[in-house]
């Protein structure tokens, strides 16, 4: 991630926390209009919201710092810590809401002011919406496993605002006052779900999870359309740090190759695999023909292969 992206991700992380403030106020003051314990469930995840905000701007902030003595490799992990934590406060927040449903279920009662508070909760939908899609993009184009992480769980924050305003208006026109907590216990199956999805996807990332398939056969057709002058390539690994990629292989060339010759093909490589994966930390082990290679072996353009 180049420092322009660094700023970027940071900004939209800080930008974050009053947003999720203005939404959880929102929300909380639809509750409060209606006294719906379905609302309330909405609001109680809108404060899981706004603690994720200023989890992940303080960890992306973290992740930005660059790598020193003590952590050679870099900070981008913490990323990943932020994300965790969220999917942490996800299944707290769902907790927090069948607290209140179950007891509410023995004794429902018929909502307060229902229009205005259905309004308010339907314009507080709509600012998480656009917010959801705008994290998830930046996510994805900053490779901010923080930003993705918060844009999903905003995005189910939202899925979840649609159907507490469905079901709500449904039992408005029922008059089956019950309707009210059992949504808002699907509410909170729906928000543990979320929160697992969030912690797992983290957890790949904490334990080094190779980059996806796609990316990394665009690493291996870059290697293998640009090794000319090697005997081949092997024992490729990738792994992905946060916003970091890491390409570690081997390289076969001829014993008598001087090293300026292997050291131009190292770069040719290097350029290429950056020209599909910008920012990639490469390290390329150099070896003489001879030596015993592990792996797969993938050909290269001069006929030679790798393993």
């Amino acid at each position: 991630m180049t420092a322009s992206d660094n700023r970027t991700v940071l900004r939209l992380a800080f930008w974050g926390i009053p947003l999720s403030l203005g939404v959880m106020a929102l929300k909380m003051l639809a509750w409060w209009v209606t006294g719906s314990v379905a609302l309330l469930s909405d609001g109680l995840e809108s404060i899981v919201n706004v603690i994720a905000a200023v989890i992940a701007y303080a960890m992306i902030g973290y992740a930005a710092k660059p790598a020193d003595a003590g952590h050679p490799f870099g900070h981008h992990k913490a990323e990943y810590f932020s994300a965790v934590i969220e999917g942490v406060l996800i299944v707290v927040a769902a907790l927090l809401i069948l607290s209140e449903a179950i007891p509410e279920m023995m004794a429902p009662r018929l909502l307060n002011a229902p229009a205005l508070g259905l309004a308010i909760n339907f314009g507080a939908g709509i600012v998480n919406a656009i917010w959801a899609y705008v994290l998830i993009r930046a996510g994805r184009v900053h490779r901010s496993p923080a930003l993705s992480a918060d844009g999903h769980h905003i995005l189910s924050d939202v899925v979840t605002s649609a159907g507490v305003l469905v079901g709500l208006l449904l039992a408005i026109a029922t008059g089956y006052a019950v309707l009210d907590p059992l949504l808002a216990i699907v509410v909170a199956g729906n928000i543990l779900l979320q929160g697992w999805k969030v912690i797992s996807r983290s957890i790949d990332g904490l334990m080094d999870k190779a980059v996806p398939a796609e990316e990394e056969e665009a690493i291996k057709q870059a290697i293998a359309a640009n090794a000319g002058g090697s005997l081949g390539v092997h024992d490729l690994k990738t792994r992905q740090a946060g916003p970091a990629t890491f390409v570690d292989f081997h390289m076969v060339v001829p014993e008598a190759m001087p090293v300026g010759d292997a050291h131009d093909i190292c770069d040719r490589i290097e350029d290429a695999i950056r020209a599909v994966h910008p920012g990639a930390r490469i390290a390329i082990h150099v070896e003489p023909e001879g030596e015993k290679a592990h792996g797969v072996r993938v050909k290269v353009s001069n006929g030679a292969s790798r393993k």
